[in-house]
């Protein structure tokens, strides 16, 4: 399906503010409520739409430390450590990528002991990197229309 600018608008509203009603969304782009639901809902159907969630500040919720981890796994660690880590509730994210290391993750901490309990488990499976997060310079940037017009 290719997104057209309407769709687009509504795209954009709904990754600023996924609980903005239908209604409002329709009054700021030239669309009825009914219209604006029916093309979300087409839009979720396709997979365009994956989900909605909620933000939380890991600062409220009681942790100190935000970092991101990079490993290198060791031969044959890798397959384990891939089933491993939708265990760890540290975790917030965490990707497959391409380059010297094959994970990249994303975690929240209590506190430096807590990520060094952490690393201490992690390095059974491979050589690890880590980087302390000082603050957020870009963050959950909305997805905008690629300019080919695709």
């Amino acid at each position: 399906m290719k997104i057209d600018d309407l769709n687009w608008q509504i795209l954009n509203h709904l990754q600023q503010n996924a609980r903005e009603s239908f209604a409002n969304i329709g009054r700021k782009i030239g669309l009825t409520p009914p219209a604006v639901a029916e093309r979300v809902k087409k839009m979720e159907d396709l997979g365009i739409i994956e989900r909605y969630g909620t933000e939380i500040s890991y600062v409220e919720a009681g942790y100190q430390l935000k970092a991101i981890i990079m490993l290198r796994a060791f031969m044959g660690k890798l397959k384990p450590f891939l089933d491993k880590v939708k265990t760890f509730q540290e975790v917030v994210n965490c990707y497959r990528i391409t380059g010297n290391e094959n994970i990249i993750m994303e975690v929240v901490l209590r506190d430096q002991s807590h990520l060094e309990e952490f690393i201490d488990e992690l390095i059974v499976y491979g050589e690890c990197r880590t980087h302390i997060v000082l603050s957020n310079v870009v963050a959950n940037s909305p997805i905008k229309k690629n300019k080919t017009g695709k």
